[in-house]
């Protein structure tokens, strides 16, 4: 049980120092670079993502490794309460009981809760490490570093797409609104209803959308929280006049609307970001080396 906690505790400082020490590596990189020498460091910013990546697929390694080690399975024996612990330990050793007191079973106690409290933290965090969350924010780290853009976040719910595009129109000083851009999606829809009604099913019938079930999914769009598509997307690039550009981690960069020869919009399209599902996030410039080129 000791070993187990020792364990934990050195994997974490060497963590944090191998953390420290690329961080000075880094710093020293950016040092060796100068800030108008934009193809190098452009590099540079390829390259200090390749090692974070690298140093965090390491540590995910690593905690796998401890999570699957004797010495931590011993942890989840207390946790799966395989060995006896507290009072039940006192009750098996009655000839001992006498000499145990109230204090002692109250330490005991807490000494095992802490042990279960920190394996569940280990476990928790190899399992996030693991997870479709972790991996596909890592993968989209890393694209959207070549392009020197960083995801910016964007309320989830149910207007995320809208909001992530009203999100880059402000940083044009064209934002129009939440309201206003789910009103232009809904009139386009509506004056070219031959070019998504084909994509448009009911799904009891499998039959294409009747009118009137056209004009309730476009009152949907205009006057409800429902999510937005690549229906919604084809409408709104028409709308605006404008391309739409989007990042996925498993799939290449798709852009609608390339025929609007203008500087894109830029989203982020995030299947596991969220418990309930699909989600999309607004970009911005890399702070890091954007606060650099500031100074």
């Amino acid at each position: 049980m000791e070993d187990a906690e020792n364990h934990e505790e050195l994997l974490a400082k060497q963590h944090r120092k191998e953390k420290k020490d690329l961080q000075g590596q880094i710093q020293s990189m950016k040092n060796a670079v100068p800030k108008n020498d934009k193809k190098r460091r452009k590099q540079l910013l390829e390259d200090i993502t390749r090692l974070e990546a690298e140093l965090s697929q390491k540590h995910e390694e690593e905690l796998r490794q401890l999570a699957n080690s004797p010495v931590t399975a011993e942890v989840e024996q207390v946790v799966n309460g395989i060995e006896s612990i507290g009072l039940d330990k006192e009750e098996q050793n009655d000839g001992k009981q006498s000499r145990s007191s109230k204090a002692q079973k109250r330490r005991e106690k807490k000494v095992a809760m802490e042990k279960e409290r920190e394996a569940r933290i280990a476990e928790a965090e190899v399992e996030n490490l693991q997870g479709s969350r972790h991996q596909e924010g890592l993968k989209l780290r890393q694209k959207l570093a070549e392009r020197r853009l960083q995801i910016r976040e964007i309320q989830s719910d149910g207007h995320c797409m809208y909001r992530a595009i009203d999100d880059q129109l402000a940083t044009r000083g064209q934002g129009v609104g939440l309201k206003e851009l789910r009103t232009q999606t809904a009139k386009y829809m509506r004056c070219h209803a031959d070019d998504f009604l084909p994509f448009l099913t009911n799904t009891n019938t499998g039959d294409m959308f009747t009118a009137d079930e056209f004009e309730k999914y476009c009152s949907d769009v205009e006057d409800t929280a429902a999510w937005g598509g690549q229906l919604e997307l084809r409408a709104l690039t028409e709308a605006l006049q404008l391309p739409i550009e989007i990042f996925q981690a498993d799939a290449p960069l798709i852009t609608i609307g390339d025929e609007h020869k203008k500087p894109p919009v830029v989203l982020v399209y995030m299947r596991h970001a969220f418990g309930l599902g699909e989600h999309y996030n607004s970009v911005e410039a890399l702070k890091e080396l954007a606060n650099e080129e500031e100074g």
